[in-house]
């Protein structure tokens, strides 16, 4: 039998090899595995980076937001919870929408009466709270409660809504802040109504007890004279001030509500309902450390 020439017995071998493999499953080395590329149909595949770029609050998730209001509402324990996720979804609605808005944020909670601390202001950054404060509203919004408000110029009443701080000036009430309302229809004529934040000597708690209300403003929200500098130069130039009370038309026609999926209606009641449990679980936890200490 002629011997075949050792090229061909090569040929051979490699031919054989090729169609070997084609028949099993290649299996990668740990290092080249590391770093292929998850199969996007795979359901274990890790999102592109692309979409992550495109939807920078996907990588955060809604626990980010929930961290925050945590945060801030352990920072103001005595805040309406509901209200506090009002003006956190305000203000990520806004940013959403291009608002410049810096890392303060001022809570207004007109659903209080004057004599009670209805004003907070909080660093969003370095999760805190800076101030919480007494505030006038407008002399035609109400007694101690106020129940009107309004965008019209004359009306004396106070506007709801989030507004952006602008620049300071010193005025007939002494150095003050103007606002730009960010709410059509709401309290977009802030500017021109000149409701500013100034302070003002009716603002004055002691005597707020003595005659069952503070006294009131034009509609401007009104501090104390001992605070109104410090706080207006914590929140000026493009931080956000936000005013709430529960007026229906305005909850449901707001377009800095809703941006995340829930109506205003689903913020206020989710957040007063984990309020609620969060509260009650950790009643339960200082129960316990308190029954096993007396053993």
């Amino acid at each position: 039998m002629p011997r075949l020439p050792v090229s061909f017995l090569l040929a051979c071998a490699a031919a054989i090899a090729v169609c070997s493999a084609g028949s099993r499953p290649v299996v990668a080395s740990p290092a080249v595995a590391a770093h292929a590329p998850p199969s996007a149909h795979h359901p274990s595949a890790s999102p592109k980076l692309e979409e992550l770029m495109a939807k920078p609050e996907a990588a955060a998730g809604p626990s980010a937001a929930s961290g925050l209001l945590e945060s801030l509402r352990a920072a103001a324990p005595e805040m309406d919870p509901g209200v506090l996720a009002l003006a956190l979804e305000a203000r990520s609605c806004a940013l959403n929408s291009g608002t410049a808005a810096g890392s303060r944020l001022a809570v207004i909670d007109y659903s209080l009466p004057s004599t009670q601390k209805r004003m907070w202001v909080f660093d969003v950054e370095q999760p805190g709270l800076l101030y919480a404060e007494h505030v006038a509203h407008g002399q035609g919004s109400g007694e101690n409660m106020s129940k009107r408000f309004s965008n019209v110029d004359g009306s004396h009443q106070t506007s709801l809504g989030l507004f952006r701080t602008a620049e300071t000036y010193v005025g007939g009430n002494g150095y003050s802040l103007r606002m730009d309302g960010l709410e059509p229809g709401v309290n977009d004529n802030a500017r021109d109504r000149l409701i500013v934040i100034h302070g003002a000597p009716y603002v004055n708690p002691e005597q707020a007890q003595r005659q069952g209300r503070l006294g009131r403003s034009y509609g401007c929200p009104a501090l104390r004279p001992q605070v109104a500098r410090e706080v207006i130069d914590t929140i000026k130039n493009d931080q956000l001030v936000f005013a709430y009370y529960p007026d229906d038309p305005w909850l449901k026609g707001s377009r800095y509500f809703g941006c995340g999926g829930r109506t205003a209606g689903q913020i206020l009641a989710d957040a007063r309902k984990e309020a609620v449990s969060s509260d009650a679980v950790a009643s339960a936890g200082n129960g316990s450390r308190v029954a096993a200490a007396t053993l």
